[in-house]
């Protein structure tokens, strides 16, 4: 903001205001004690909800290696907590499923016409090999086509090549910290905080921090089928 001296000059002034919502921001994109126990808890519980989620679709495991694409044996070491999942396989398994990301990780849909969210009973996942997380900040509503989740990505790590959706999906992107680099189909998008990038997923995309510092940022997801 712009203000004139009593000689009439123009001077610049720090817009406070808009300088402590950034702040509040920068906050949450740093993780804590309480994203790291949500994300180990997540992880240590992943394989008995896959398998849950399994039965009680009727599935075998030889169908949902069918549909998800990933090896039976793979997936039986996952349900029995013999391996860890990587974002991409999680997120073939939940097309598997037919469930979204956030349900197979445990996220539960509320049902009342007002869900609040607190923040100390967010779903959060890390990645074990890439270190990339995924923490649900929308409180989920069942029959809801839109979803917010935040990713934070270490220095020079990477989502990994994220298949498509079968359901058509938009993806709003929002960057609060650190600079994001979005390979979608065949273009490169470098996106910096402050910027927003909107894509729909019709093919595999990854998502990449090339730089030195963490990068963090929202996206708003919105199911269109």
């Amino acid at each position: 903001m712009k203000s004139s001296s009593a000689s009439g000059r123009i001077r610049d002034e720090a817009p406070a205001r808009i300088e402590l919502r950034r702040s509040d921001l920068r906050a949450l994109s740093e993780p804590g004690a309480r994203e790291d126990r949500a994300a180990e808890a997540v992880s240590a519980n992943l394989g008995m909800r896959i398998r849950a989620l399994r039965k009680e679709g009727g599935l075998t495991l030889n169908d949902l290696a069918e549909r998800s694409g990933v090896s039976r044996a793979f997936l039986s070491a996952i349900e029995r907590n013999e391996k860890s999942p990587t974002l991409p396989i999680i997120v073939r398994i939940a097309k598997g499923l037919a469930v979204t990301i956030s349900s197979l990780l445990g996220d539960e849909p509320e049902t009342a016409e007002v869900a609040l969210q607190r923040g100390r009973d967010r779903v959060a996942y890390r990645d074990p090999r890439s270190g990339f997380e995924r923490e649900v900040l929308s409180a989920s509503q069942a029959g809801s086509a839109v979803e917010i989740v935040l990713h934070r990505i270490p220095p020079k790590g990477s989502s990994g090549l994220l298949p498509a959706y079968e359901t058509p999906t938009e993806k709003h992107i929002f960057v609060l910290e650190g600079e994001l680099t979005a390979h979608i189909a065949e273009e490169t998008y470098v996106v910096t905080p402050g910027d927003t990038l909107f894509f729909e997923v019709k093919a595999p995309y990854r998502l990449c921090n090339a730089g030195k510092r963490l990068c963090a940022y929202m996206v708003v997801m919105v199911r269109k089928g």
